[in-house]
C-alpha cells in the first residue's frame, strides 16, 4: 500500500500531500476582503490579492501540484458579502484559476454566499470536509467533519490561526505564526459525530460508527495549519488559562477542538523554518 506524505512547504503556511506520484497543495485562512474591516477603523491597507498570489505562483511552481485546496475562510466576511469582496475574491481566483487550473474549496465559517464570486471551475463543496485517498481527511474545523474522515490516518485542519507568542522580563513580546501536529482520539470523535448527528446507541461509540456509517475510526495525526494571510491575528496556543480561556474563546476553537477529541495539551509546535518548539502544555508554563 503506497504512502502517503503529510508535510509543509518550507518557510511557508502552505501543506504539500502527495500519494504515489499525486501531489496537492493546502492553504487555509486567506480572509480576502480583511482590508475592509481595517479601512472602517481608519487604518488604510493596501488589497493583499497580488501578494497571496504571488506568494502562492512561487509556491506552485516549487512543488508542482496537480490541485490546491484552500481550506476555508477564503473571504472575510461572514453573513454577507462586502462592496470590496465583490472585487478581491473574483479577483484572486481569476488569478489562482491561471496559475493552477485545478482549485477545491472546502468552505469555512466565513465563506457564506462565495459561489456568486467564483469561476465555475472552481470546485466548491460542504464545511464537512473531504478524504483524499481514504487517508487524509479535510476540513476547516468549525464544524464536525463529515463520517469518513475518522476513518483517515490524516485530519487536517485551519481556522485556529496559531501563533506562539515569547515574551522577556520586560514585557516585549514577539509573535510568530506555527504549525501544530497532535493526536486525534478517535474514540471522542466518533462520540462527537454521532451526537450531532443525533444517533442513539448503547455501548462503544466507534462499534457504532462502524454498523452505522461502516468506516473504521482511528487515532489520526492531527495538522493545525497557520492562516496562508500573515497579516492576520492569530490564537497564541502558549496562551496561559489565566490569560483568557474564556467560553468565547472556547467557542472560538470549534466542536472538534473543544470536544478534546484532539490532544491539543500534548501537540508539538513548529516555526515555519522547522524549527520544534515543544509541547504546548510546556510552552503555557513559560507563561505562567
Amino acid at each position: 500500500m503506497s504512502e502517503t506524505i503529510v508535510k509543509p512547504v518550507a518557510d511557508q503556511a502552505a501543506l504539500l500531500l502527495q500519494h504515489e506520484s499525486d501531489r496537492v497543495l493546502v492553504v487555509a485562512d486567506l480572509h480576502l476582503g480583511w482590508e475592509v474591516s481595517l479601512s472602517h477603523q481608519g487604518i488604510h491597507v493596501p488589497s493583499q490579492v497580488p501578494r497571496l498570489l504571488d506568494k502562492l505562483r512561487r509556491i506552485v511552481k516549487d512543488v508542482h501540484p496537480r490541485q490546491v485546496i484552500l481550506l476555508g475562510d477564503v473571504k472575510h466576511a461572514v453573513a454577507k458579502v462586502e462592496l470590496e469582496e465583490w472585487k478581491y475574491v473574483p479577483e484572486f481566483f481569476d488569478g489562482l484559476v491561471e496559475i493552477i487550473p485545478d482549485v477545491q474549496v472546502v468552505p469555512g465559517n466565513h465563506d457564506g454566499n462565495l459561489e456568486p464570486l467564483t469561476p465555475r471551475s472552481v470546485k466548491i463543496g460542504t464545511s464537512e470536509g473531504i478524504s483524499l485517498w481514504d487517508s487524509v481527511g479535510l476540513f476547516h474545523g468549525h464544524a464536525w467533519p463529515s463520517p469518513p474522515l475518522l476513518g483517515c490516518k490524516f485530519l487536517v485542519m485551519g481556522h485556529l490561526h496559531p501563533t506562539v507568542v515569547f515574551k522577556d522580563p520586560l514585557g516585549f513580546r514577539i509573535t510568530r505564526q506555527a504549525w501544530v501536529r497532535a493526536k486525534s482520539n478517535g474514540q471522542k470523535l466518533a462520540e462527537g459525530v454521532l451526537k450531532h448527528a443525533s444517533v442513539k446507541y448503547e455501548g462503544n461509540a466507534t462499534d457504532e460508527y462502524a454498523k452505522k456509517y461502516g468506516v473504521k475510526v482511528v487515532d489520526a495525526d492531527c495538522v493545525i495549519m497557520p492562516s496562508f494571510n500573515d497579516y492576520l491575528g492569530g490564537q497564541p496556543i502558549n496562551r496561559a488559562f489565566t490569560e483568557g480561556w474564556t467560553d468565547l474563546y472556547k467557542e472560538y476553537m470549534g466542536p472538534v477542538l473543544r470536544s478534546g477529541g484532539v490532544d491539543f495539551e500534548n501537540g508539538e509546535a513548529y516555526l515555519f523554518d522547522g524549527t520544534y518548539l515543544g509541547k504546548i502544555e510546556d510552552l503555557r508554563k513559560l507563561n505562567q
